[in-house]
């Protein structure tokens, strides 16, 4: 009292901190006491002197000896502890019963100061163990109430990092919101990064409360599960579940630290869980290498039974339902000599009595989920049964000699897990139930072989352990259920009828209430799965000795004892088969869906007259017939849509060539119109050198010389003259040429024009193709759309069919319509065939005139080659006629220039000139005139 009024009333600091430092020694011993006085002052001390570290420590201190229940062992007392629970309850709800007061400490949390820090997160998790739901509540209504705590994990000092772990432990428990904020804040990072820096599976506690942690947040959390998983976390998990080849001598948190790894990595693939997250996820672990790093451990010596254990049942988890996991693991060898399937390996322990009773019912459960769903795997463990795949030598063991020798040993257990695995190669797959048929048993030298069936129902009548019995009894039930070829195999044997019927009908005691209500069962699925081929056990008489020999009520009555049984609803809960004991090893889980499916049409079934049977068989084989002719059409419509998807394809690639065609087409065009340009080019080059060669014409005049000289000059002067007419026809000789070459040009020009006229006639004609497709395909959706309605009207009889009364009356109009449809369907086809042909000889005639015109562009072209070596060849010629020319005219200036230095007269140039254009237009006056 005297402390609590220093604390009140002391106006020093120092007096007040005093005081709170000596209620806090008090409060371990006299909590009671402390907690009734102290605590409103403790609380205002908290709200005022915010500036003094050290008195907020103490009092957070003292507040947490007050609400804590974790006392020393020497101050527990065994009568006391419920009074000590009640006492720490009470003081958190006085605490919280004001939510500033938690608002207050989540502040003082967020203080770097280490006296102010750790003991307000000590304080915290104390609270949230003494009334959890309550707190969380408040934490989370207060803005970033748990985003303040999640810095804790990013505190370098590791003893306020490590029980900010342990208070997040407390905080996300059962609480899905704050789990999701929690996650969102990056703790899944945080936490590994934790444990990886910790050492992974060798690390201290430490690891172990971050997997707590982890737990909490991913159990029974989809979307923590898929966030998990969408951040690549799960590869993350792959480095703890290295072993080395020495795995002895393991710590014992080692061992817990793996435990609780394996388990973690069962939460994500929990049968539990969607079924398409859990799929997700073990794509995941498949592809990251964490089922191969699983499966090393299963195969590793040394290891742990309870981590050996856990590791099954992870490994069940991760295959459960996967193809691509369940093909993995079905090519895992163990290193052994010579090496062994796992699943060999695995069966063996399953069937060996000397094994721990846990470890035999992972290896069950791991054999079931590696069935489960996988028709590929159920066929590969019946092939080692039958007669064609067993090896001969006897090297080496299958896994279905495995099962057969469970099935047949003198320990129940062994023959229970061995029915039950059989069970599961069976279920939902009528194919392999047939084939099983087969497999023949030698008993023993001498006699003949016995199969399969005939010995569990041997073994079944010898009246052996009630356990073995139910093991039998749901192997059978699971083997003959929607498989009359079975049913009828089982009902061949005289015996078995009899035995059944007397085990229903004894009054026996508890134990064996539950191997008469398999024997109803079973003896039900005689009856609701018998076609009647056997004319002893048809299903009237079968239901007629029920009635004398059991009585209908008294049948129905033992058939529910099965699913009132207790060890019933526990099996029924989940997959995995959990017992505490081998006595309580009775049901499985996939067999509890089998009764609950047939425990009512069974009962239905054996209440039906024989009139109801016999109507009910017609409206069996009325619906089965209609079903085919349903599967009929629906297989003339499938076949019809493949001719249409393959008539659209024709289509599609018809118009892909025209375009190809008329792309061609268009280059060739531009093509010719290159080469006329080229031509008249050349033509201009032509007409040029002609004018300029014809320029040139050149006469001689003699001016005075000696005599001698001036004959000699003449002389010479006539030869120059005689050179240059020779020339001069030459040169007329080759403008006739080019004439000519001339006029063969411009005939090409018209045939290049006529030749381009035709292209564009078959560009029309292509685009009145491309048209016509245009039209087809509209023609083709047209005729979809029609078929679309006759499958809607298919699917309308097929519902008609189903829901047909017991007499139908109207199968001649159903195939009367079914018929009309089919004749409209094959009219429609013809007709969208000869389209589609005609439009094929349309493109035959296209793709001709294309041929055509590409020969004729070909001829263009050589005669184009040819014109311009022709036009090389002259133009060459007129160069050297022009250099003759040009010698001429030096010369002639020579002679000249001589004849004027000899003084004989001399013509000028243009005298000359003028003299010749003259005799020109005199012979252009003549030729007019004539």
């Amino acid at each position: 009292q005297k402390l609590c009024d220093r604390v009140a009333s002391s106006t020093l600091l120092d007096d007040r901190r005093d005081a709170v430092r000596a209620l806090k020694s008090l409060s371990k011993k006299y909590r009671l006491e402390v907690g009734i006085q102290a605590m409103e002052h403790l609380i205002h001390v908290l709200q005022t002197d915010r500036s003094d570290s050290e008195i907020i420590g103490y009092a957070l201190d003292t507040l947490y000896n007050v609400i804590s229940n974790d006392l020393e062992e020497e101050e527990q007392e065994e009568n006391s502890a419920k009074q000590v629970d009640d006492l720490g309850s009470q003081f958190t709800e006085i605490f919280i019963k004001q939510q500033e007061n938690v608002t207050l400490l989540l502040t003082l949390v967020e203080e770097f100061d280490f006296h102010v820090r750790w003991p307000g997160v000590k304080l915290l998790t104390s609270l949230l163990k003494q009334q959890g739901p309550q707190v969380q509540q408040i934490i989370l209504v207060s803005p970033m109430g748990v985003s303040r705590l999640m810095d804790l994990l990013a505190d370098s000092r590791e003893v306020i990092r490590n029980d900010g772990v342990l208070l997040l432990q407390q905080l996300t428990k059962s609480n899905a919101a704050i789990q999701k904020i929690v996650a969102f804040e990056n703790a899944f990072e945080r936490l590994l990064d934790i444990i990886t820096e910790e050492g992974n599976s060798d690390g201290g506690i430490v690891v172990e409360d971050c997997l707590l942690l982890l737990q909490n947040l991913l159990k029974n959390n989809n979307s923590n599960q898929n966030f998990f998983k969408e951040g690549s976390y799960i590869q993350r998990m792959k480095p703890w579940f290295e072993v080395g080849d020495d795995n002895c001598g393991w710590s014992a948190q080692k061992v817990t630290n793996l435990h609780l790894m394996l388990q973690l990595v069962r939460v994500l693939v929990s049968p539990t869980n969607p079924p398409g997250a859990t799929s997700s996820c073990q794509k995941a672990m498949f592809h990251c290498g964490l089922l191969q790093q699983l499966c090393t451990i299963l195969m590793a010596t040394g290891v742990p039974a309870d981590i050996l254990t856990e590791t099954i049942n992870t490994v069940s988890e991760v295959i459960r339902g996967c193809q691509t996991n369940q093909d993995y693991f079905a090519s895992v060898n163990a290193p052994s000599n010579p090496p062994r399937p796992a699943i060999v390996v695995l069966l063996m322990s399953m069937v060996n009595e000397r094994q721990p009773f846990v470890l035999r019912c992972a290896v069950l459960y791991c054999f079931q989920c590696f069935l489960y769903k996988n028709q590929k795997g159920q066929g590969e463990i019946v092939s080692t049964l039958l007669p064609s795949t067993i090896d001969a030598t006897g090297n080496s063991v299958s896994a279905g000699q495995l099962l057969c020798g469970g099935l047949f040993s003198t320990d129940s257990l062994s023959n229970w897990c061995a029915a039950v695995a059989l069970a599961h190669a069976l279920q939902e797959n009528a194919t392999l139930k047939e084939q099983l048929l087969r497999v023949q048993l030698a008993t023993s030298i001498g006699n003949p072989p016995v199969s399969l069936l005939q010995q569990c129902t041997n073994i079944l009548s010898q009246g052996s352990k009630v356990q073995t019995r139910v093991g039998l009894l749901m192997l059978l039930c699971t083997w003959l259920s929607n498989c009359s070829i079975a049913v009828t195999h089982f009902l061949h044997n005289p015996a078995n009828v009899p035995f059944l019927t007397g085990q229903i009908a004894e009054n026996l005691g508890e134990e064996e209430q539950l191997v008469q209500g398999l024997c109803a069962l079973l003896l039900g699925i005689s009856i609701y799965y018998n076609d009647n081929s056997l004319e002893n056990y048809r299903k009237e008489k079968l239901k007629q000795l029920i009635e004398k020999r059991i009585g209908r009520e008294n049948f129905i009555e033992k058939l529910g004892f099965i699913s009132k049984h207790e060890l019933y609803s526990r099996a029924a809960q989940k997959p995995q088969p959990s017992f505490s004991s081998p006595d309580h090893m009775m049901f499985d889980h996939e067999f509890t869906k089998l009764v609950k499916e047939l425990e009512g049409v069974i009962s239905k079934a054996i209440y039906k007259s024989s009139e109801e049977d016999k109507k009910e068989e017609e409206v069996k084989k009325t619906l089965e017939q209609h079903d085919n002719i349903v599967t009929h059409y629906k297989k003339v419509i499938r076949e019809q849509d493949q001719e249409l998807e393959e008539l659209k394809q024709r289509i599609n690639t018809l118009t892909s060539q025209n375009e190809q065609l008329q792309a061609t087409v268009t280059q060739q065009v531009s093509q010719i119109q290159q080469h006329k340009d080229q031509y008249n080019l050349l033509k201009v080059q032509l007409g040029k050198d002609t004018q300029h060669h014809n320029s040139h014409g050149d006469t001689l005049q003699m001016n005075g010389f000696q005599t001698e000289e001036v004959s000699k000059l003449k002389e010479e002067l006539e030869e120059w003259k005689n050179k240059h007419e020779l020339l001069q026809g030459q040169l007329k000789e080759k403008d006739s040429v080019i004439e000519k070459l001339n006029s063969s040009q411009l005939e090409m020009g018209t045939t290049e024009q006529s030749s381009q006229t035709s292209k564009f006639g078959g560009l029309e004609h292509s685009n009145e193709l491309q048209k016509e497709l245009e039209m087809l395909r509209s023609q083709i959706q047209l005729q979809s759309a029609e078929i679309s309605e006759l499958q809607m009207e298919n699917q309308k009889l097929q519902v008609m069919n189903r829901t047909a009364d017991p007499v139908l009356g109207d199968s001649g109009a159903t195939a009367a319509a079914s018929s009309e449809l089919k004749g409209r369907l094959e009219q429609e086809i013809k007709e969208l065939k000869s389209e589609v042909k005609a439009l094929s000889e349309e493109k035959e005639s296209l793709k001709q005139h294309l041929d055509s015109s590409s020969s004729t562009v070909a001829i263009l072209q050589d005669e184009k080659s040819k014109l311009q070596r022709e036009v090389a060849e002259s133009k060459k010629e007129q160069d050297d006629l022009l250099v003759l020319l040009a010698d001429q005219d030096q010369k002639i200036s020579a002679l000249k220039i001589k004849l004027k230095d000899l003084g004989v007269p001399v013509e000028d140039e243009d005298d000359t000139e003028s003299g010749d254009q003259g005799d020109e237009d005199e012979d252009g006056e003549e030729e007019e005139q004539d």
